[in-house]
């Protein structure tokens, strides 16, 4: 009887021991890095946005008219900038397809294919900005200076990346060649930044953190439009990186339906 009378009765509740938390699932943890993408998304954009509004007023209220050269010479606040963020795709371009040949992931091979078409945008921004403002400098739209040569094999490699990453699909073939496609194209970067050193042209060798170079105006709102276009570069490829997510989620799901 004492036995039977210490024997829990059916129905009873369990004892409310502590125990080790429940870890959260995989739909929590990806509901999460969303949402602290989408932070990020909203910070960035938010910072491009001002930064750009701040960009235009300086360039044309808070810089100074430049004595030999005059209002052309304000494309130089946009035209340095979006070169800068064109030579960064393929830095990105490599360092990501050196870390695909030996560990294959296709989150790297997103980053890349966002980054390659953020830069061929922006390196076709610089072109275009500098053939105005060669026009009423040099006299001519276009010159085969060193420096513009490569930029223009640096543009070329980028619209070959894309054309041969989307005829090839998102395959694990087409990803090992677009990682030597960055690897191999990124010589071409160094080759840009210092062909006004290595070879007589028409660009003026570097005039940013040389001193008395440029008015302490200039300096400040370069370094203010370098920072704002980068910032948006980040903007752009968290949005595209995302885009290329979504575009191999579908195709998945393609290939299992059919």
């Amino acid at each position: 009887m004492a036995l039977a009378n210490q024997m829990p009765t059916v129905g009873t509740a369990p004892c409310a021991c502590p125990g080790p938390a429940p870890t959260p699932t995989a739909s929590v943890q990806r509901e999460r890095q969303e949402k602290r993408l989408s932070l990020a998304l909203f910070i960035l954009g938010m910072l491009s946005l001002v930064g750009m509004l701040v960009s235009i007023w300086m360039i044309f209220f808070y810089t100074p008219v430049d004595a030999l050269q005059g209002e052309p010479q304000r494309i130089l606040y946009v035209h340095v900038p979006t070169a800068w963020g064109g030579m960064l795709g393929f830095i990105i371009l490599a360092v990501a397809g050196i870390i695909y040949l030996f560990r294959p992931d296709e989150r790297l091979d997103w980053i890349a294919r966002a980054s390659a078409e953020i830069s061929a945008v922006y390196l076709s921004i610089t072109l275009l900005l500098g053939m105005l403002w060669g026009k009423p400098i040099w006299g001519v739209w276009w010159v085969w200076d060193p420096k513009l040569t490569a930029s223009l094999i640096l543009w070329f490699m980028y619209i070959g990346y894309i054309m041969i990453r989307s005829y090839m699909g998102r395959t694990r073939e087409s990803g090992r060649i677009g990682a030597v496609i960055g690897i191999i194209g990124v010589i071409d970067v160094p080759i840009i930044y210092l062909s006004v050193e290595w070879w007589r042209g028409q660009h003026p060798t570097a005039e940013v953190g040389v001193q008395g170079a440029l008015p302490p105006e200039a300096a400040l709102t370069f370094l203010v439009t370098t920072l704002t276009f980068t910032l948006l570069y980040c903007f752009l490829l968290i949005m595209i990186y995302q885009l290329q997510k979504m575009q191999a989620r579908a195709q998945q799901l393609r290939a299992i339906v059919s």
